[in-house]
């Protein structure tokens, strides 16, 4: 079970029992299931609240390897039409903007009411995005990633893959509080920088993460990694995602980011019903 627990907008969301982030893409080259219309981001937003999810992450960025540059203006208006329907019909909700963009990130904030920041590049991509969150006073999501989306997968080398990780974490977490960001998540980055089989050795390795008394949250979510390991293709990698998010659940996340909020819910009811009959509890 976690001690921890995230402030969203105010309250005080608990993470005694892992929750998931549903991811709500608005790019055009997403590399699975992205919103083109109006109707098909509020259908999206419906169903994931409908199953359970805790937060929405809206994106207007595509981070997949090799994606295409989004100028600055095209992110802000795509996120912030996505943002204006969802704010319409939810208006409590709890968000998530998913850029690296500090300008993103305060138009997100300032005017949608968004709780949280996912910065895939834990700010090396804008070095105002520290300052920047830590003033708005919002939760904030540190990836570990190295180069960018374009140059992500030509930097994969490593001496060793957990100590860097975690290296890179304790520096930029130290930046962080200095600025008075207070709610951090931990994000592993699985895909971003690292090859198939170094994806593998960090969903083992995820509890080593816990030494940094933050909560961890996974992104696995029918990536390369699970379809390039099993064959076939994004659409058909569902199940490997589950067995995925399992995995991590058992090895210490705490929150799960999601395309498929059912099947991860059901994975979380599954792991927390084991939990109650953990032996070192009956010690």
């Amino acid at each position: 079970m976690s001690e921890y627990s995230i402030n969203l907008n105010g309250k005080l969301v608990s993470l005694d029992r892992p929750v998931v982030m549903a991811i709500v893409n608005i790019t055009p080259d997403s590399f699975y299931e992205s919103c083109k219309s109006d109707r098909e981001i509020l259908q999206k937003v419906e169903n994931a609240v409908a199953e359970g999810a805790t937060i929405l992450d809206v994106g207007g960025y595509s981070t997949r390897p090799d994606a295409d540059v989004v100028p600055e203006e095209e992110e802000i208006r795509r996120i912030s039409a996505a943002f204006t329907i969802i704010r319409k019909e939810f208006p409590r909700l709890f968000l998530s903007v998913d850029t690296f963009r500090a300008r993103v990130a305060e138009i997100a904030v300032k005017d949608f009411g968004v709780a949280m920041v996912n910065d895939v590049s834990g700010g090396t991509l804008d070095d105002t995005m520290f300052e920047t969150v830590g003033r708005l006073g919002v939760a904030y999501v540190l990836m570990h990633m190295q180069g960018n989306p374009q140059t992500m997968q030509q930097h994969t080398h490593y001496e060793n893959l957990l100590a860097e990780i975690i290296g890179f974490f304790q520096q930029r977490v130290a930046a962080l509080k200095q600025l008075g960001v207070k709610d951090i998540v931990l994000d592993p980055g699985f895909g971003f920088a690292k090859t198939l089989e170094q994806n593998y050795e960090l969903l083992q390795k995820m509890s080593y993460l816990k030494a940094l008394h933050l909560p961890v949250m996974a992104g696995v979510s029918r990536k390369s990694m699970i379809y390039r390991l099993l064959g076939g293709t994004p659409q058909e990698a569902l199940n490997g995602t589950t067995v995925a998010n399992t995995l991590a659940l058992l090895n210490g996340a705490d929150l799960l980011r999601v395309h498929d909020v059912k099947a991860a819910m059901e994975a979380i009811k599954v792991v927390c019903e084991t939990r109650k009959y953990d032996v070192t509890t009956a010690i």
